[in-house]
């Protein structure tokens, strides 16, 4: 673990439930999925949050850290991941690429909001390139999806 302040470690830990919010649902989305190309997709985004949540999870005290089943899934959260089966199920590829984009939304507004934070300026250097790193590839992530929602039929 590398020191940092409550606060900062707070802001990582959000960021932890996050991810482990994010695996959980692209997990379910991958099991459930009939779409082949979709299944390595969000087997992909999913090992990507562990490890995000892993990496992470470095930065704090070991009792601070949360559980890789300790998520956030409540209110719009939670829906947007019970969509993203329901969408399955009804093998709507629109629906379910529209909820997972809605899951990437909220990732996306959790590490600018961690980033914008007055705590942040206490988030120590290595941290902060980390937390940055993540937040681009969850961009990206989110971009990527949106754009294979637009083109679903």
């Amino acid at each position: 673990m590398i020191a940092t302040t409550e606060k900062a470690e707070a802001l990582v830990k959000e960021l932890i439930v996050i991810n482990n919010d994010r695996c959980e649902g692209y997990k379910t989305a991958a099991q459930e999925t009939k779409d082949g190309d979709l299944k390595p997709l969000f087997d992909k985004y999913s090992s990507q949050s562990a490890q995000f949540a892993s990496e992470l999870k470095r930065y704090i005290s070991f009792e601070e850290a949360p559980e890789p089943d300790e998520t956030k899934l409540s209110g719009k959260v939670y829906r947007a991941w019970m969509e993203v089966k329901a969408a399955v199920t009804a093998n709507d590829r629109k629906a379910i690429l529209s909820s997972c984009e809605f899951g990437e939304d909220v990732a996306l507004k959790t590490y600018k909001d961690t980033l914008e934070d007055d705590d942040a300026k206490e988030i120590p250097g290595e941290l902060h390139s980390i937390i940055t790193n993540q937040k681009s590839e969850v961009q990206a992530a989110h971009n990527y999806v949106r754009s294979l929602r637009d083109n679903a039929h």
